[in-house]
């Protein structure tokens, strides 16, 4: 008999005594099913498995496996762009292979708002918080499911004012998502935080005692982080330079962090979230333009890269925010005009004009099915 035939004899034998086991999916059982492998597909293929039976349906639309499903799937590689440029909004995949025009989806704005009135603050999670620049009400709004919740209130909570107040989105250890919005009127400053789990607003009594300093320092929205809010807060007219506020979730109290020090008359700073550590991109330097990469280490800040200097500084007046976990970044300047930097090349070979990019604004966000109503319809 041969060695092929001996070993085929075997195998019958083997499945013979200990039976043929069936490769049947409905063997996987449900929980393996739902957390091992519908848990990592995109939210776009969550949405056409809840179209396969009952149970899925009503395994598939609980906020627990949105939660989860979230956890899964937010990296960089799933993120795109969002823009609203007319009553429909253009959402582009973010692929930095090549620089040329990309196939967007449109989306139709579910606001009553005009779409010209309309500016999209943050993004968190798949969550987009938007404010309506007519009547200054916010509203959390997911583009994927559509969903939106209007979180203003009548007696003036949730009202926002461009170029006065800040604003960031978290998840606290509930897994309740909030808002919470820094408000600055006549030189002193209000806290509110919003729960959606219980669709109201209280207010942050101690955060009063930070007074807003002369001149309206400028703040940075919210960049949320193992717990914390970070804010960057610009005050170079009471030569205070850069001072950095972190907002404890779960205490709900600010704190002053550590924030690099340079000795040029001016400098600023973008935070941004690379592997679940707070970095921050630092411009200084004048007339030549200098930027460096910086990540928080416990308390203080390490140096891991320097950009090569460039004319015209292109980051100035820009928002940097990380795309891939390769050392890709996108920056967008405050006219639209996007550059791809790669961290692992050298010299002005860094960086990549995005064609594509010109002239949009928007936000960078990743598909998801968090809701901005803590119970799901």
């Amino acid at each position: 008999m041969s060695t092929n035939n001996l070993q085929s004899c075997k195998r019958k034998k083997f499945l013979h005594g200990h039976g043929r086991q069936s490769s049947s999916i409905d063997d996987l059982g449900l929980d393996i099913l739902v957390y091992e492998i519908l848990i990592r597909l995109p939210a776009k293929g969550v949405g056409r498995s809840k179209c396969v039976c009952k149970e899925w349906l009503s395994v598939l639309s609980t906020r627990h496996f949105a939660m989860m499903h979230c956890r899964h799937i937010s990296t960089s590689y799933n993120q795109k762009f969002i823009a609203i440029d007319s009553r429909l909004c253009s959402v582009f995949p973010l692929s930095c292979e090549d620089s040329g025009p990309l196939l967007n989806s449109r989306i139709l704005l579910p606001f009553e708002a005009p779409w010209n009135k309309v500016n999209i603050l943050t993004s968190f999670e798949g969550l987009l918080c938007v404010c309506f620049r007519n009547t200054g009400k916010l509203v959390i709004w997911n583009p994927l499911t559509r969903a939106f919740k209007e979180v203003s209130s009548s007696n003036s909570r949730g009202l926002y004012k461009p170029k006065s107040d800040a604003i960031g989105l978290y998840v606290d250890k509930t897994n309740d998502y909030k808002l919470l919005h820094i408000k600055r009127r006549r030189g002193r400053m209000w806290v509110h935080v919003y729960s959606s789990m219980f669709d109201s607003w209280h207010k942050i009594t101690f955060a009063n005692k930070l007074r807003c300093w002369r001149g309206k320092p400028i703040w940075s929205n919210g960049t949320f982080c193992k717990g914390v809010l970070y804010f960057l807060v610009n005050c170079f007219i009471e030569n205070k330079g850069v001072m950095l506020f972190g907002f404890n979730v779960d205490s709900e109290r600010f704190r002053l962090k550590t924030f690099p020090r340079f000795p040029h008359a001016y400098y600023d700073g973008n935070l941004v979230v690379v592997h679940k550590e707070l970095h921050v991109f630092v411009t200084h330097g004048l007339p030549n333009w200098t930027v460096d990469l910086w990540r928080m280490e416990g308390e203080s800040w390490v140096k891991l890269w320097v950009f090569p200097r460039i004319q015209p500084p292109i980051i100035l007046s820009c928002s940097i925010t990380h795309i891939t976990s390769t050392g890709r970044f996108l920056v967008v300047s405050n006219d639209g005009v996007a550059n791809e930097i790669d961290t692992t090349k050298k010299g002005v070979d860094c960086f990549l004009p995005l064609v594509w990019f010109h002239g949009l604004q928007g936000t960078i966000y990743t598909e998801t099915l968090s809701s901005p109503d803590f119970y799901f319809d």
